[in-house]
């Protein structure tokens, strides 16, 4: 037992379990015939909800963030080892100084699963178009409609060039040591971003993907911390058009750039687009570098 185990009141004037709030998580798998499932508890009859279907999860302490929260109660009430969980975003309800955050993640694959507490009757992989059918906990059953349309991962492409252009950091000096500065710091990404463009989730976790070109190209070639850099054999803004037009299930691509020519070709091909100003609130500031 936590300290986040016990009964707090919100701001609407309803009791809830979790004195510092509580998180659940719904893994998500598209198997090979392209059927999308989740991962569903069935909760015990003595419990709250007794015999309905939801999320696993339960209290978040008050040293945990909402996804190691989610996280560990999964743990605590079924057998999914959940180092195979990759966290794609989280979705916070605040209620009034009480909120649920409801973490979205994806597998690769679908192990059987059973209950591991006295908390969960079952666990079960429910085809995602047949959870409606379902007799669902409510307050899942409520956020269920927008979660059903959330399960994607978001691929953040940025447009290297563009972005160290916006960057005050002596560029012009070093194309080269700018871009590797850039893929440095957008390690920070890792940790959850607000306000993706197109994104279903208050924080996402996104898949980054650094385009570089020129004299910048080596930089695809040195160890990258929690991202992809790839460098374009020509044109920056051809390879990058063609990443955004790519068609993958539970997809969705944002665009870092403020190219007008490529920001249009980006949308064409069904990708959201996003400056680099938006990008550059979001990292670690750094001022002009030294020339040496």
């Amino acid at each position: 037992m936590g300290d986040g185990d016990g009964w707090a009141e919100c701001g609407q004037g309803h009791t809830h379990w979790g004195r510092y709030g509580a998180s659940g998580l719904l893994p998500f798998h598209r198997d090979g015939a392209g059927v999308l499932h989740v991962l569903l508890q069935q909760r015990a009859w003595w419990g709250l909800g007794g015999g309905t279907w939801g999320m696993f999860g339960g209290a978040t302490h008050s040293h945990e963030d909402p996804v190691t929260g989610a996280l560990r109660e999964t743990e605590e009430e079924c057998t999914l080892d959940t180092s195979a969980v990759r966290v794609l975003g989280a979705r916070t309800e605040d209620h009034g100084g009480w909120a649920f955050t409801s973490v979205v993640g994806a597998v690769d694959a679908m192990p059987p699963v059973r209950a591991a507490s006295r908390e969960t009757r079952r666990a079960a992989w429910v085809a995602a178009d047949r959870v409606a059918g379902y007799k669902l906990f409510a307050p899942f059953e409520r956020t269920w409609p927008a979660l059903r349309e959330g399960l994607v991962r978001i691929v953040l492409i940025v447009d290297a060039a563009n972005v160290v252009g916006a960057r005050a950091d002596g560029w012009w000096k070093d194309r080269a040591g700018a871009n590797a500065r850039l893929r440095d710091d957008l390690a920070a990404l890792g940790d959850g971003v607000g306000g993706v463009p197109g994104s279903p989730f208050d924080r996402t976790f996104p898949d980054t993907v650094l385009v570089v070109e020129g004299a910048a190209r080596g930089v695809a070639d040195e160890p990258a911390d929690g991202l992809r850099v790839v460098a374009a054999p020509g044109s920056g803004d051809d390879l990058i058009a063609e990443l955004a037009g790519l068609d993958e299930p539970d997809t969705r691509r944002v665009v870092v750039t403020a190219d007008r020519g490529l920001r249009a070709r980006c949308e064409a091909a069904g990708a959201s687009v996003t400056g680099p100003r938006w990008l550059l609130d979001r990292l670690p500031r750094r001022g002009p570098v030294s020339s040496g």
